[in-house]
């Protein structure tokens, strides 16, 4: 057995805080999940997906009973998390928090996670960002949740972890047109397709967009593309062009000390 080595990035690392984009490596599920699958709503086996949270809590310091994570439905939802949840999640695509202890976390398969912290308030977030909530706001949710609880815009670190690249995300003209019309200027996020009447879509450049405007300090994307890279990562669009019936979930996590 060996312990799950998430991907961590300097922004956060030099915000002082407890951080991990996990891959799909050090976990216990197998077959078409095989690895560290943390995915509740996913078709796995209750026990493996358990145990391989389990594992993620004990690398940030916690326990299972400590993450905080949403049931995510695509929104603008932001929860504030004032102690571990108990019970049933709350729906919405961000939680934020300033006890100590407390681990934010999402869950991804393509979609951008983002970790955010502010070190001088003491201050941390993790937001679910698909198309659709970063379209509808959920960036700018956050951080004025965050904001709340003594945060300050301009000093807050942010990360896009591992999600879906631009190479690998093809959508038809609708798509992009529905963008312009809600986003003059996000024109520039899209790519002629293999087709004329397709696009390809760079959704952690127009994240990386939506944190600068909500006032974000310094951003950064790690560079992974979930949909390439099957070693180590889930991905849900390449599930579906293989005609899978399910896929499993990463976890992205952070937590004060």
């Amino acid at each position: 057995m060996f312990a799950p080595e998430p991907v961590v990035h300097p922004l956060l690392t030099r915000a002082g805080v407890r951080h991990g984009f996990f891959t799909r490596q050090g976990g216990v599920s197998t077959g078409l999940f095989e690895g560290l699958n943390t995915g509740i709503g996913s078709s796995d086996d209750p026990a493996a997906v358990a145990e391989n949270r389990r594992r993620i809590a004990e690398v940030m310091g916690g326990a299972p009973e400590d993450l905080a994570a949403c049931y995510q439905i695509h929104s603008s939802i932001t929860r504030v998390a004032e102690g571990p949840w108990r019970g049933d999640r709350p729906e919405g695509d961000a939680v934020v928090t300033a006890t100590p202890g407390v681990i934010c976390a999402v869950l991804t398969a393509d979609c951008a996670p983002i970790l955010m912290a502010d070190h001088e308030a003491r201050v941390i977030g993790a937001v679910h960002a698909g198309w659709k909530g970063a379209l509808g706001g959920v960036v700018h949710s956050a951080v004025a949740a965050m904001e709340a609880l003594g945060a300050r815009p301009s000093r807050i670190h942010a990360v896009i972890g591992p999600c879906i690249a631009q190479e690998s995300y093809e959508v038809g003209e609708d798509f992009q047109a529905r963008f312009e019309h809600h986003d003059p200027g996000s024109d520039r996020f899209f790519a002629v397709g293999n087709a004329p009447d397709k696009r390809r879509f760079d959704l952690p450049g127009f994240v990386l967009w939506r944190l600068e405007q909500a006032g974000v300090g310094e951003a950064a994307w790690t560079g992974h593309d979930t949909c390439a890279d099957e070693a180590a990562f889930y991905s849900n669009r390449r599930a579906f062009l293989r005609g899978e019936p399910d896929f499993g979930r990463l976890m992205s996590a952070i937590a004060l000390d």
